[in-house]
C-alpha cells in the first residue's frame, strides 16, 4: 500500500491504504511516549472514575434499561377489553445492518472461513471475515501472507495482489517498526496487528459482484518493556470489491480510509504484559453480518 492514498482503487496493487493501516502496514513512524510516574512507556495513566462519576453511570443505565423495557413493550397492542393485539403487524422490521443469527459459512479453508451464501449477507460477511484476516498479524511473514492471498483473492487478481502485499511487508518496513525479518517479535515483545469489524455496508451488489465497506478498529505495536512501539488502535473502514466464483466470494481489490473514529473513553491504559496476555488469551471470531 502507498502511504498518502486515502481511498479509492488506484494502484496497480489493487489495494490502498492511509496512514493508520493494519493492512497492507502502516509505514508510519512511531515515537516512545514520555515514562510516567512509575515508568509505564504508556505515559501517566488516567485518573479512576470518582463516586460521583460511578453513581451518574449507574442512573443512566438504569434509564436506559428502563426505555429498552418500555420501547419491548411497543410490539402488542391492547384493544378496549385489555386483550393483547399480537396479529396487528406493527412491530418494525429489522435495520438493514442488524445482525440475523444466519450462519455465516459452512466451511474453512485452512483457518480461513469460506463458503458464504451467495446473497447481500454473505457477500458482507465474506468482506467482514477478509478484512479480519489481512489485518493480522500472519500478513508479516511471508509464507503465511502467500497463502492468505491465494486464499482470498479472485484468480484473475492473485498475482497482482500478492505483488502489492509483498511490496508493502518490505524487509525495510519490517525492521523499521521493529520486527525480525520473518515478521516475528524480538524476544521479550509480542506483536500485536489485529483488526476487529465493527460493521458493515454493501455500497452496490449483484449476483456476479458486490462492493462492501466494512467499518473496524484496529490494535497495533509492540509490547514488552523495551519497546519503543507501545499498543495503538484506531478506527479505519476497508472496502472491499469482491466477485462470485461459483462457490464463494473473493476479492478483485481493496481500500481504506481512516474513521469513522468515536471520541476515546476514559479507561485507564492497561500495562504492556497485560495487553500481551490479552491478545494471546483472547481468540478472534468469524463474523456474520
Amino acid at each position: 500500500m502507498s502511504l498518502g492514498d486515502e481511498d479509492g482503487y488506484g494502484n496497480d496493487a489493487g489495494r490502498t491504504s492511509d496512514a493508520y493501516s493494519t493492512i497492507g502496514g502502516t509505514r508510519q513512524t512511531r515515537t516512545r511516549l514520555p515514562d510516567g510516574p512509575t515508568g509505564d512507556p504508556y505515559g501517566p495513566r488516567r485518573p479512576a472514575r470518582n463516586s460521583r462519576s460511578l453513581i451518574t453511570f449507574a442512573g443512566v443505565v438504569i434509564l436506559l434499561l428502563g426505555a429498552i423495557a418500555f420501547a419491548n413493550m411497543g410490539g402488542d397492542k391492547a384493544d378496549s377489553n385489555g386483550k393483547s393485539d399480537t396479529t396487528s403487524g406493527n412491530k418494525a422490521d429489522a435495520a438493514p445492518t442488524a445482525p440475523t443469527g444466519t450462519k455465516p459459512v459452512t466451511g474453512k479453508n485452512g483457518t480461513i472461513p469460506s463458503g458464504f451464501a451467495h446473497d447481500q449477507q454473505g457477500a458482507e460477511s465474506a468482506a467482514a471475515n477478509y478484512a479480519a484476516v489481512l489485518g493480522s498479524d500472519g500478513m508479516f511473514n511471508e509464507n503465511r501472507r502467500h497463502e492468505i492471498v491465494q486464499a482470498l483473492a479472485a484468480s484473475d487478481t492473485k498475482e497482482s495482489l500478492q505483488a502489492g502485499f509483498d511490496a508493502d511487508y518490505s524487509q525495510d518496513f519490517l525492521a523499521q517498526i521493529g520486527l525480525n525479518s520473518d515478521g516475528s517479535a524480538p524476544t521479550g515483545s509480542t506483536f500485536v496487528n489485529r483488526t476487529m469489524p465493527t460493521g458493515t455496508k454493501a455500497k452496490t451488489y449483484s449476483a456476479q459482484t458486490a462492493e462492501v465497506a466494512v467499518w473496524c478498529n484496529g490494535l497495533f505495536g509492540l509490547t514488552g518493556e523495551k519497546s519503543t512501539k507501545p499498543v495503538t488502535s484506531g478506527w479505519f473502514t476497508v472496502t472491499m470489491k469482491l466477485t462470485w466464483n461459483g462457490s464463494d466470494w473473493k476479492i478483485i481489490e481493496t481500500g481504506q480510509k481512516q474513521g469513522p473514529t468515536p471520541v476515546t473513553g476514559d479507561n485507564p491504559v492497561s500495562g504492556s504484559d497485560e495487553i500481551a496476555d490479552a491478545v494471546n488469551g483472547f481468540g478472534g471470531f468469524t463474523y456474520a453480518r
